[in-house]
């Protein structure tokens, strides 16, 4: 990921905010902190198929941890990345 001086990733920017899903996962991570996929389908109001499905793709541009370990299956909490935390705030400064 390369950052502008201020710490966004404009190419992860544009990849966020190309999905509804993905900026509603991000708002109710960046509202209301970390969270299990659950959660987030309840503060989202998506499937937790989406959920899930849009969580694995905010990992692989590594804007969303796991805080867990990768083995646990139940009580997974997610989490913005220092780098996800700075895409949050461009994603709300352009809505």
């Amino acid at each position: 990921m390369t950052a502008d001086a201020d710490g966004v990733d404009w190419d992860v920017l544009g990849f966020v905010v190309a999905s509804d899903y993905r900026r509603a996962v991000i708002n109710a991570l960046n509202d209301d902190g970390p969270a299990t996929p659950t959660t987030l389908g309840e503060r989202t109001g998506l499937e937790i198929t989406h959920v899930s499905r849009t969580l694995t793709e905010l990992r692989e541009h590594d804007v969303v941890e796991l805080l867990v370990p990768e083995e646990r299956s139940k009580g997974r909490f997610y989490g913005l990345t220092d780098a996800g935390e700075n895409v949050a705030a461009e994603v709300t400064s352009h809505e």
